[in-house]
């Protein structure tokens, strides 16, 4: 038998046993059996909340997602597995893909991506992160000699951080409120700061805290004709933007970046595939292990939705947080 992992109703998850599925050869299908999942925080919380906006449900769908938002569904998009069952030339690569909590999937070539050997599981489930780092980059790119800020140093700001830091930029300072994850950053050689102590006259600043503080604090340390590029994501909600005093002598822009729509430029000319590529290959610097945060056994992970989803230690210490199966 086979188990899939289904949100039922807000604040309510279950594991399913399921048939075992197989995979048809002949239609060029892989079963993969699932090694670890991860959560994505801040979807998933959506997602297990019931808050996910009705008039961007079918934006936010997963590639491979069962079942319809509000409830109930079968939701995730960081996996990794090994194919048991295909053609003979897949038969034990080690994949990546878009899938949701489930302990076997059959899926098409299209769907995974292969792991380069020197990137280790785990790792490999931040390729989803990785991705949307680069997206991020992508949206306003910075150029030789700019001045950076990131706003955020969760799993997505850390992330991109991790990639801007071989950007030959003037200079690259990650705000972050939390003591111990300003610690965790220097010691992968980042500078990260207090948002109270962060350098102005800035000519891109990421936001990715998805809080009203950050992204006023982005603005206040964006330069003259400066860049604010929000990635955080707020779903239902509606935050503040305090667009007053000297938002528009100053000339700033406020862009958005989201990883479902590239930003132009590269929309026509990457592939879904390609920016996987890319970002495993990222995985190859050793320094993203730090956001491996914690790891359950898959069967607890109804429990650990609800302490990602609340206000527990949890939910303020996790990054990235591993279902191992």
């Amino acid at each position: 038998m086979g188990w899939q992992y289904w949100t039922e109703s807000a604040g309510t998850g279950t594991w399913r046993e399921v048939p075992e599925p197989h995979a048809d050869i002949n239609a060029h299908e892989l079963r993969v059996r699932t090694v670890a999942t991860a959560v994505s925080r801040g979807t998933e919380t959506l997602v297990h909340t019931g808050n996910v906006p009705e008039s961007i449900a079918h934006l936010m769908r997963a590639p491979q997602q069962l079942g319809d938002f509000p409830f109930p569904v079968s939701y995730g998009y960081l996996g990794v597995g090994v194919v048991d069952e295909g053609p003979a030339d897949w038969l034990g690569a080690r994949v990546f893909g878009l899938l949701p909590h489930h302990t076997h999937h059959v899926v098409t070539t299209e769907d995974v991506q292969r792991i380069p050997d020197d990137v280790p599981d785990h790792r490999a489930l931040l390729a989803g992160a990785a991705e949307t780092g680069l997206n991020i980059l992508w949206q306003e790119p910075p150029r030789i000699a700019d001045r950076v800020a990131i706003i955020g140093a969760g799993m997505i700001g850390t992330s991109t951080a991790l990639l801007a830091s071989g950007m030959a930029l003037d200079r690259l300072e990650i705000l972050e409120t939390n003591p111990d994850r300003r610690q965790l950053l220097t010691s992968l050689g980042l500078t990260a700061v207090d948002p109270s102590e962060a350098s102005p006259d800035n000519d891109i600043v990421i936001h990715t805290s998805g809080t009203e503080p950050g992204l006023a604090r982005a603005l206040e340390i964006a330069g003259d004709d400066g860049t604010v590029v929000e990635a955080s994501w707020f779903g239902s909600r509606a935050p503040s933007v305090p667009l007053g005093a000297d938002f528009h002598a100053r000339r700033l822009s406020i862009v958005a970046s989201q990883v479902g729509q590239v930003a132009e430029g590269r929309r026509a000319r990457r592939t879904r595939a390609e920016r996987l590529q890319t970002a495993l290959r990222t995985l190859r610097d050793e320094r993203f292990d730090a956001l491996l945060t914690g790891q359950s056994p898959h069967q607890e992970l109804p429990e650990v939705m609800d302490e990602i989803t609340g206000d527990t230690d949890l939910a303020r210490t996790t990054l990235c947080h591993i279902l191992t199966y």
